[in-house]
């Protein structure tokens, strides 16, 4: 019996342990309540799109899920599927933009197309629908998110996601919104990103053109040709804002 109630006691440790280091990876980011916060903050600032509700997902550099918020009254006040694209497109960011070069998903909507130089990326790196749909529903967007402390993973090639640059210009994670048209949601990432301090990106490279803005939207897709003039544009949605209209990087 002291056996048994050993095993059960070093099991219980061993869980303890791994959702302590799981959730301490994600120190150098803000907390579920910075980012609730800086949401609320961004879709309220935020003209343009269908004015929707967001979810939004924060990962650590190491692909972790850190904290997932929405900005409406409760859970349904938002898409349901956008909680889970939302850490698609987190991951997404992070995963493929670096110290020296930032990648935000709204700039690999043409490169991953037929013919396009990233084509197959899409298909890569698939979500973990464990991760994804685990969990009681009732937690969603909470403190308490099931996806906290897990590795999502997942690709999405549409506007809204973003990697975070501290005060070294490192990246440190990366921030991913969902909830209305995917370039409203582009726009109310880089609200969120400067409201949380973590758009520390002058000098850093970027496939804009926009030094100031290197990680932005590109509207540059020709419509008799569905073909984009750099090989990093993004199509326009309704009631579009100009993305020159957001505040330069830091």
């Amino acid at each position: 019996m002291n056996n048994v109630r050993t095993i059960h006691a070093a099991a219980a440790t061993a869980l303890l342990l791994g959702v302590s280091c799981a959730h301490a990876s994600c120190s150098a980011l803000p907390g579920w309540g910075a980012l609730k916060a800086a949401l609320q903050g961004a879709v309220a600032a935020e003209g343009s799109g269908l004015d929707l509700q967001m979810w939004a997902t924060l990962v650590d550099r190491d692909g972790v899920v850190c904290a997932v918020a929405f900005s409406g009254s409760d859970r349904g006040a938002q898409w349901p599927g956008s909680r889970v694209i939302s850490a698609q497109k987190a991951n997404t960011a992070n995963a493929f933009s670096l110290d020296s070069l930032a990648l935000s998903t709204a700039n690999l909507y043409s490169a991953v197309q037929p013919g396009g130089s990233l084509f197959g990326l899409q298909e890569s790196n698939p979500v973990d629908t464990s991760v994804a749909y685990g969990g009681e529903p009732a937690q969603y967007g909470t403190p308490s998110d099931p996806m906290t402390g897990k590795r999502i993973g997942g690709v999405n090639v549409f506007g809204g996601g973003l990697a975070l640059y501290d005060s070294n210009r490192k990246v440190i994670g990366a921030v991913g919104l969902s909830g209305d048209t995917s370039c409203a949601d582009h726009m109310m990432a880089w609200r969120v990103r400067n409201r949380l301090n973590l758009d520390n990106l002058a000098g850093v490279g970027g496939v804009s053109g926009d030094a100031q803005r290197p990680d932005n939207i590109i509207y540059d897709i020709n419509p008799a040709t569905d073909k984009s003039a750099g090989g990093f544009g993004h199509p326009r949605c309704i009631n579009t804002t100009s993305p020159k209209s957001l505040i330069a990087v830091q």
